[in-house]
């Protein structure tokens, strides 16, 4: 089985073509190929690219309730897979190495494209295939049921909640897959590892949540550190950066477009009226690898 490695400011992912797929790739098979020790290492797996004829694409497409008018405009599709082998809705720097795999396979050129996912369809444009990405992410939604969020249907902004009797404030946000987003005056890689997993897992996010701890810098700038759905502690997520760059302007505490520093480095996002989300950011290859049968 053949695969690609790419990162994303540190957020890395394997990208395997289905024509390379000769072993099932279930929960166990994905757990063991990102393993950071006994496998080649990884955020995640991208699978794809699964193209009009195939029923991959079309099962993706029927459960993000993408149209067929819609479905047919778009170069292909791919699933997301998180190390621990569930199957994420969206992945910003996943999206964004999709892209660039895309382009070296001479699949996609300089014009726009897009991707179905489970989250949604995106827009994608290889302005420069190593510094220069774009993706158009949608539309991120701060209401409880689009995210989702338990509890009374409600614009989920500023709520407090207590965890190992620290209360923190927080806000969730929705762009295809969950968001809790901790605004903090101070953050560090502990304060993400100690909270993120009691957050990840809370009642209150019945799909589990992804996890940022945020701290506003300035108007254009946002510095965060991610505990990731089903990955854990995580030098950079481009959905996380989008779900914070955007909670920070609904908040009033930031103008677009906005830089978000992550430890992996930095990604820039726009963010129009309608709380539409472009983000741009880097992508570097890093080796292809033949998976060992035993």
């Amino acid at each position: 089985m053949k695969f690609r490695k790419y990162h994303g400011l540190g957020n890395d992912y394997l990208v395997i073509n289905p024509v390379d797929l000769h072993q099932k790739l279930d929960e166990t098979t994905i757990c063991q190929i990102c393993h950071r020790n006994t496998g080649a290492g990884s955020d995640g797996i991208l699978l794809g690219p699964f193209f009009h004829d195939s029923d991959d694409f079309k099962q993706i497409c029927q459960a993000a309730g993408i149209s067929a008018e819609k479905a047919a405009g778009s170069l292909a599709a791919l699933r997301i897979f998180n190390p621990d082998g569930s199957e994420a809705e969206k992945s910003g720097n996943g999206l964004r190495i999709f892209s660039r795999y895309m382009y070296d396979l001479g699949l996609a050129g300089a014009t726009p494209f897009r991707l179905n996912t489970l989250g949604g369809q995106v827009q994608a444009k290889v302005l420069d295939p190593q510094n220069q990405i774009q993706v158009e992410m949608g539309q991120v939604s701060f209401f409880s049921k689009d995210i989702p969020v338990a509890g009374t249907p409600r614009d989920v902004l500023l709520e407090k909640i207590t965890l190992k009797g620290r209360e923190f404030t927080f806000c969730a946000a929705g762009i295809g897959n969950p968001h809790c987003i901790v605004l903090c005056e101070d953050i560090s890689p502990a304060l993400a590892l100690e909270f993120g997993p009691l957050l990840e897992t809370h009642p209150l996010f019945p799909h589990k949540t992804n996890v940022q701890f945020l701290k506003v810098l300035d108007r254009h700038r946002i510095a965060i550190e991610i505990w990731e759905r089903g990955a854990g502690y995580t030098l950079a997520s481009g959905s996380s950066a989008c779900a914070c760059a955007a909670t920070a302007v609904k908040l009033g505490s930031c103008d677009s477009p906005v830089s978000i520093h992550m430890p992996g480095g930095i990604l820039l996002t726009e963010i129009a009226a309608d709380f539409s989300l472009t983000q741009t950011g880097p992508v570097k290859f890093v080796f292809e690898g033949d998976w060992a049968p035993e």
